[in-house]
This record gives C-alpha cells, structure tokens and sequence, in this order.
C-alpha cells in the first residue's frame, strides 16, 4: 500500500523476508529515503515484525483490538498517550494496550521495530485527537 494524502506514510505490508532467511535492519533502514517508512519484514505465528524508519508525527489513533510493540534500535521515539509521553531510547521496548488511543513522533530520525497482530490496520482504528 502507497502513501495516499490522507495518510503520508510509505507502508508496505507484503512479507519481505520468510523463515530460515537472514534480516539485515540495518541495510534496509540505511537505504531508506522516505520520512516516514514501514515495511513488514517477516511474520512469527499469528503476528508481524515491521521496520519503522520515521521522523515527524504520526497520526493519533487506536486499535480497539490489538496491542502494539514498539522497540527502539536508533534514535529517540516518543510515544504520546491521552496522560503522557513516554520517551524510548535505543535498546528499550514499550507496549501500548489494545484500546489506548496514541501517536508517535520522532524529532530526528529513529529506527524502531514493531510486533503486532499480522491483520492490524497499520492506521488504526480512529483519528481523533484525545
């Protein structure tokens, strides 16, 4: 799926790696020249590992049925809630719960890695602000 206006966002969904192959991060995220970038890089069971090379803001939303993992390899990720922000630097992880509405952003550029529930809309499920 390509950015579209409404969400300025490089998501792609498709599998990139299968089992028994080696993921280099590193080279993927280097090469990457987009802003705000996902690309899923395999699937464990029923869920997904996605590459989150981003920099801005991401829109505030929720999954009313699905947690989110976040884990932070480069750079500084912020994760706003409706009571706080929660600031992520590398090598730390945090779990926003099914149902919480939140958004992240990254002044500079960070690269996180994301485990969720491999049907997740990437989007989310609502847009309003808390």
């Amino acid at each position: 799926m390509a950015a579209t206006p409404s969400f300025p966002y490089e998501t792609r969904l498709n599998v990139l790696h299968k089992s028994l192959e080696v993921i280099d991060e590193k080279a993927l995220a280097d090469a990457c020249e987009f802003t705000w970038y996902n690309q899923t890089l395999c699937k464990v069971n029923d869920s997904v590992v996605r590459l989150g090379v981003v920099q801005g803001e991401y829109h505030w939303h929720k999954h009313d049925q699905d947690e989110e993992f976040f884990y932070v390899v480069d750079g500084l990720l912020l994760i706003d809630l409706e009571t706080r922000t929660v600031e992520l630097s590398p090598r730390q992880g945090f779990v926003v719960p099914k149902g919480v509405m939140h958004r992240t952003r990254a002044e500079c550029r960070a690269v996180i890695l994301m485990v969720e529930n491999a049907g997740i809309v990437p989007t989310g499920s609502s847009t309003s602000h808390p």
